[in-house]
């Protein structure tokens, strides 16, 4: 039975979001393309209508959860002009740690990318660098660009290490995993305040 574009369009996005958030929740290899075709509401096969591989599909994946988080970030960032501050906070929250299969894809999957193919790689990468042009746009009175770059890759590549450890460490001590997101929000933002 033939399915319309419009259906179709809709059964893509359905494994996409299943793909995403299991893929957050469970990690990239705890997870089989049996079981996202399931959460999806479609069979094994109707997945492979999509996408040619398990990795065609991390990738697009991957790169729909940023794209989903990066709609609620942009919202939040034109609702007023948002200073680097500001997105340190919300970055390095517990909401941000606590939201694993909803949150940020770079947060839940950054230690996996290395043993993914490259089309991965790759998404990861626009990611990265998407998150850090956000970041080094809140700081254009610093100068040489250089030095706004510097602070925007260190600040998300510190994000990304931050939630990763808070998570490992929630259950066990909470208060460790606090102390963390603390710390490495002050230890950036005195990095801010440090250049000129």
């Amino acid at each position: 039975m033939r399915v319309s574009k419009e259906k179709a369009a809709e059964n893509r996005i359905a494994l996409l979001r299943a793909a995403s958030q299991l893929f957050r929740q469970r990690g990239i290899d705890g997870v089989g393309v049996a079981e996202v075709a399931k959460a999806a509401g479609l069979t094994h096969g109707a997945l492979y209508a999509h996408f040619p591989s398990k990795e065609a599909l991390v990738a697009e994946a991957f790169a729909f959860g940023f794209d989903s988080n990066m709609v609620g970030v942009r919202e939040w960032a034109e609702a007023s002009h948002r200073s680097f501050d500001e997105y340190l906070d919300v970055l390095l929250s517990t909401e941000a740690r606590d939201n694993l299969e909803t949150g940020c894809p770079m947060t839940a999957s950054a230690s996996e990318i290395a043993r993914q193919g490259d089309d991965v790689s790759t998404r990861f990468v626009n990611a990265f660098e998407e998150l850090v042009s956000t970041l080094e746009a809140t700081l254009m009175e610093i100068k040489p660009r250089a030095k706004r770059r510097r602070l925007a890759v260190a600040a998300v590549t510190a994000e990304i290490g931050a939630i990763a450890v808070s998570r490992a460490v929630a259950k066990a001590n909470p208060t460790l995993a606090e102390e963390v997101l603390e710390s490495t929000r002050k230890t950036v933002a005195k990095s801010r305040a440090a250049l000129p």
